[in-house]
């Protein structure tokens, strides 16, 4: 098998990071930076501490981004030179670091690509993430744990601030239910994937007989509304139930009955929030969630309408998407892509890039042929 000439594969993957960073329009970008740089600068910007927290988010974003492709080319640029160093004095362990490098740049811009394919309707917005318990009794309840706090490393990886709205404990280990935001732009696009159901497999460590146990958790992931989205609730058709937040085995979180629950009569969504001191701004922060849930199943029923008028068969969001098996052997598999990995800690760790960046490129393929 004839060997691929590294100065051919750099000519390549410069090529890919050229259309990359025209698809993400850099010079748009600064100019963006540079807007944001003077609202963030400006004397009385922590006054409206909401609109404060998106322009610098939306301004380490961007930097962030900007850097990642600048930084991308000029490595480019050091492994043509680090190659002809190691032809030049036939150094071997010179070209074997060149290699690694070559390898960590296909790696790195391949990720860096993905983030092209996220066009659809919403994906530039931040993400609201519902992890529910579901079968497999106490297992499942910690199963359900297992999986925020993957989510949350992964979040902590990428530097993406979160928030923990709400956290409903089971009473003997686990979580019955979380909703939490990953604020960041793209953070849908980029999460969307992972909505549906995660199979765990593995010996119980709540079974004395030490007998494998098979238990599943939920994951619904939706958009953040903004203004110009136009979801009108009418308060008539809201149950509010207030109560007081508890946190593992049932500790009272706060003194007063500030958590609130709201429920969408014509729908059936529940929504809760326990994290702020007010019940105005607990009641307001549910609103929220359920105003991004409401825009969700909107956006829900366009495809399914669209796949009827089609003539396609509508894909339930309720489907098995990724077994994590621990026992009898180790493997996280992801049934839509392959994508597989042998070291299910690091996965359980927030180590998933892997699989988010192949169900996006297969989501995306998904999307293409129906609109063929």
């Amino acid at each position: 098998m004839a060997l691929i000439d590294p100065a051919e594969e750099i000519n390549e993957l410069v090529g890919t990071l050229n259309s990359i960073q025209d698809v993400l329009d850099l010079d748009a970008m600064r100019k963006q930076i540079e807007e944001l740089g003077e609202q963030a600068a400006a004397p009385d910007l922590w006054n409206d501490q909401e609109r404060a927290q998106k322009v610098t988010s939306k301004l380490s974003y961007l930097q962030g981004e900007v850097n990642k492709v600048e930084a991308l080319g000029q490595r480019l640029e050091d492994l043509g030179v680090l190659y002809e160093l190691a032809a030049a004095e036939d150094d071997e362990d010179t070209r074997e670091e060149a290699d690694r490098e070559l390898a960590s740049l296909r790696s790195d811009i391949g990720a860096l690509e993905v983030r092209t394919l996220l066009s659809g309707e919403y994906d530039s917005r931040e993400a609201v993430v519902t992890i529910n318990s579901q079968a497999g009794g106490v297992d499942a309840a910690d199963w359900a744990q297992m999986l925020l706090r993957m989510y949350i490393r992964w979040a902590e990886r990428k530097g993406y601030p979160t928030e923990v709205y709400e956290t409903s404990y089971a009473e003997e280990a686990g979580i019955k239910s979380a909703t939490f935001t990953v604020k960041a732009p793209y953070a849908y696009g980029t999460l969307r994937g992972e909505h549906g159901t995660h199979r765990l497999v593995r010996i119980s460590p709540f079974d004395n007989q030490g007998r494998r146990q098979t238990s599943f958790a939920g994951v619904d992931v939706v958009p953040v509304v903004e203004t110009t989205d136009h979801i009108d609730i009418n308060e008539d058709d809201l149950r509010v139930d207030v109560y007081r937040s508890s946190g593992p085995g049932g500790q009272g979180v706060n003194t007063t009955d500030s958590a609130v629950r709201l429920t969408h009569l014509p729908t059936g969504i529940v929504v809760s929030c326990q994290n702020e001191r007010s019940q105005l701004q607990n009641k307001a922060t549910a609103m929220a969630v359920l105003q991004s849930k409401l825009l969700e199943r909107k956006r829900q029923e366009e495809a399914a309408a669209l796949n009827e008028i089609r003539g396609e068969a509508t894909t339930s969001w309720g489907t098995q998407i990724r077994n994590y098996v621990l026992h009898p052997y180790q493997i996280v598999k992801d049934l839509r892509t392959g994508t597989e990995a042998g070291n299910p800690g690091a996965v359980l760790d927030g180590d998933l890039d892997e699989f988010i960046e192949s169900e996006i490129r297969w989501t995306r393929r998904q999307e293409a042929d129906g609109e063929a």
